[in-house]
Order: C-alpha cells, then structure tokens, then sequence
C-alpha cells in the first residue's frame, strides 16, 4: 500500500474510502511539481491511518481486559 501512495497518491485515498480527498489530491498530483508533495502526504495520511487503527486495538484489548 506504501508504494501506490508514492506512485499513485490519489489511488491510496480512494482505496480508503476517502473519495473527495482522493480527487483533491489527483487535482494536485496532475502538475509535476505537485506530485512530490501529493505523495508525501498520501504516505503519512497512510501512516496516521495505520497508528489509528493501532491505536484502536490497543484502547479495545485495554477495555476488554479490565472485564
């Protein structure tokens, strides 16, 4: 999933299920210049959705052993 950030940054938002993010990011990947910027922020959009979820299974093993 890392790599189609970086080479398809638009492609990794719809693949989430973040749609109008997605287009956003396809407006700014379509100039050359844009798309350096485009793939950074789809790889840590990526991340931050990766710790998120993380996250969650930790807060949800924690409650669940409090039981």
């Amino acid at each position: 999933m890392t790599l189609i950030a970086i080479l398809l940054p638009w492609l990794s938002f719809m693949l989430r299920g973040r749609i109008l993010t997605g287009i956003l990011c396809l407006i700014l990947q379509i100039t050359l210049i844009g798309w350096i910027p485009a793939a950074v922020w789809a790889v840590i959009s990526l991340q931050n959705s990766r710790e998120d979820r993380r996250a969650r299974r930790i807060e949800r093993a924690i409650r669940e052993s409090r039981r």
